[in-house]
């Protein structure tokens, strides 16, 4: 579950919540929400001044939806897709060259506005730091299960 925001005040006398949210296109999309731990089905929501305002089902009048404030919103993270990843699953991956060498694990991801780019911290052998470009000319394979990045890189590179 990836927390999408907080329920804020009640919103109205029939069980509204505000919620603030970072994306409320995301969260209005979702069909469930889970709020302390509870699924609750979204009825109806809509944007609303900044926030997202929703029905949920069981919520019936301000009491109920007074007694979720504070709590966090969470939804099941959405599946990146075929060929896309998530920074934070290759974050700590091993990076293996063609040759077999390990130039070591995935410490961060950025993007320099042109693509992405890998920080590879170094092994104890070599402790270099290395920026490899996070595209498919030098990233071969990602393995997620395995922890695992095959790329065309060169040790002296």
């Amino acid at each position: 579950m990836i927390e999408y925001g907080r329920v804020a005040e009640p919103y109205g006398v029939r069980g509204w919540l505000r919620v603030v949210v970072d994306e409320p296109e995301l969260l209005a999309a979702a069909p469930l929400w889970w709020i302390g731990g509870v699924a609750r089905a979204v009825q109806e929501s809509r944007p609303h001044s900044g926030t997202l305002l929703a029905k949920l089902e069981g919520i019936e009048n301000p009491e109920d939806a007074r007694k979720l404030k504070g709590r966090p919103v969470e939804i099941p993270r959405p599946a990146a897709g075929e060929g896309r990843y998530y920074w934070s699953d290759l974050i700590g991956l091993e990076v293996v060259n063609e040759q077999g060498m390990v130039l070591g694990v995935v410490k961060q991801m950025s993007s320099n506005g042109v693509h992405d780019v890998m920080e590879v911290a170094g092994t104890k052998e070599d402790a270099r730091t290395r920026l490899l470009p996070f595209v498919p000319v030098y990233v071969k394979k990602i393995d997620l299960q395995n922890k695992r990045i095959d790329v065309e890189w060169q040790e002296d590179w």
